[in-house]
C-alpha cells in the first residue's frame, strides 16, 4: 500500500538530511551517465502568468524512480497562496509499484535548488565572501541565504526586489541575524556583493556586464524556461567559467541557453557541474575569475531528495 507524506511531516524529515551532499551525488550520478533522465516537460500560462514543470527519471540500480510535478503560479501571492505548488511520487524501479507520495506543496523543490546554489558556492565561491547579492524576495532567495550559512556563513547581503515592499518585508523577516542592505537597482547589488543569486522569474536582464566586478561568482536560479533571463548574454561572454547543471537542459532554456541563442557564447565553452564537482581544475582557479553557475533545475536533484526523504521516513 503507497505511503502519503503530507508537507508538515516532510519539513519533520528534511531537517535531519545533509541535502547538500545529496545533491552533490546526484549531480555526479547525472554527469557520469549513471541516470535516465528524459527532456522536462512544461506548460506555461499567460492569465494568470505561470509554469509547470514536470520532471521525471532515475538513478540507474538504484530502488525507485521519480516523478515530480511543480509549479510556479506568481500572482498566488496576492491570494495568499505560496507561488510553488507540486509533489513528488516514488515508484520501485524493479516493479513499477507506487511506494510513496509527497504532497510537498513544492518544497522539496524550494529545498534541492537552495541546496544546488549552495554546491555552486562551494566549489566556484571566492576564498572571501565579502557580500552575498539576491537579486528577489520570494521563498527561493531567502532559502538560498539560508542555506548557505550552512557552509559559507556570511551575514552581509544586498538585497534587490521589484516591489521594494517586499525587500523590507524580506529584511524584517531575517531579523537582527543578518546585515541587510536594500538596493535601488540590480547594479547596485552587483558593486557591493561578490557571490550573487539570482531568483526571480523575469523576462527581460537585470543584470549588465559592466555591473560584474572580478572574482564574481553569479548563482542564476531564477530563469528555468526559454523565456526567462535575468543576466545579460554578454555577463556570459564576460565569464572566466560557465558551469550548468544539465548541458542538454541548457540548449533549450536558461541562461547559457539565452546567451548561446544571441551568439555571445559557444555551448561547447560551458562545463556540467557534476563534471567540475570531480575535477578541481575546472572549479575556481584564482580570485579574479567571473563564474557564472546556471541552475535549471534537474530530475536528479528530485530523485536525490524524495528518495532521501522516504528512507528517513522508513527509519
Amino acid at each position: 500500500m503507497s505511503i502519503i507524506i503530507n508537507l508538515p511531516e516532510i519539513k519533520s524529515l528534511v531537517v535531519d538530511l545533509d541535502v547538500v551532499s545529496a545533491m552533490e551525488q546526484g549531480f555526479i550520478q547525472y554527469s557520469n551517465g549513471n541516470s535516465v533522465v528524459p527532456p522536462v516537460g512544461e506548460l506555461l500560462f499567460e492569465n494568470p502568468p505561470g509554469d509547470v514543470h514536470i520532471k521525471y527519471g532515475y538513478i540507474k540500480n538504484d530502488d525507485y524512480y521519480v516523478v515530480k510535478i511543480a509549479s510556479g503560479f506568481y500572482d498566488n501571492p496576492k491570494l495568499g497562496i505560496a507561488s510553488g505548488q507540486g509533489l513528488m511520487l516514488l515508484f520501485n524501479q524493479k516493479t513499477g509499484q507506487l511506494e510513496c507520495v509527497l504532497l510537498d506543496e513544492g518544497h522539496l523543490t524550494d529545498i534541492r535548488t537552495a541546496a544546488a546554489g549552495s554546491v555552486a558556492v562551494k566549489h566556484f565561491a571566492p576564498k572571501q565572501i565579502s557580500a552575498i547579492g539576491i537579486l528577489g524576495t520570494g521563498v527561493q532567495a531567502k532559502l538560498q541565504l539560508l542555506q548557505l550559512q550552512e557552509n559559507n556563513p556570511c551575514k552581509t547581503v544586498w538585497l534587490w526586489g521589484r516591489n521594494p515592499k517586499n525587500a523590507v518585508k524580506f529584511k524584517t523577516e531575517l531579523g537582527n541575524d543578518f546585515d541587510v542592505h536594500i538596493a535601488t537597482t540590480p547594479s547596485e547589488v552587483a558593486r557591493n556583493a561578490n557571490v550573487i543569486f539570482t531568483t526571480t522569474p523575469s523576462e527581460e536582464p537585470l543584470l549588465k556586464a559592466e555591473d560584474i566586478k572580478a572574482g564574481t561568482l553569479i548563482v542564476a536560479v531564477g530563469s528555468d524556461t526559454k523565456d526567462k533571463q535575468e543576466l545579460e548574454s554578454a555577463i556570459l561572454s564576460k565569464a572566466d567559467l560557465l558551469i550548468a547543471d544539465s548541458i542538454p537542459q541548457s540548449k533549450s532554456r536558461g541562461e547559457i541557453y539565452q546567451a548561446v541563442s544571441v551568439g555571445a557564447i559557444r555551448s561547447e565553452q560551458v562545463v556540467e557541474l557534476g563534471k567540475a564537482i570531480q575535477d578541481v581544475k575546472l572549479q575556481r582557479t584564482d580570485g579574479e575569475q567571473i563564474i557564472v553557475v546556471d541552475l535549471t533545475g534537474v530530475a536528479v536533484q528530485d530523485i536525490m531528495i524524495a528518495a532521501s526523504v522516504y528512507s528517513n521516513y522508513k527509519k
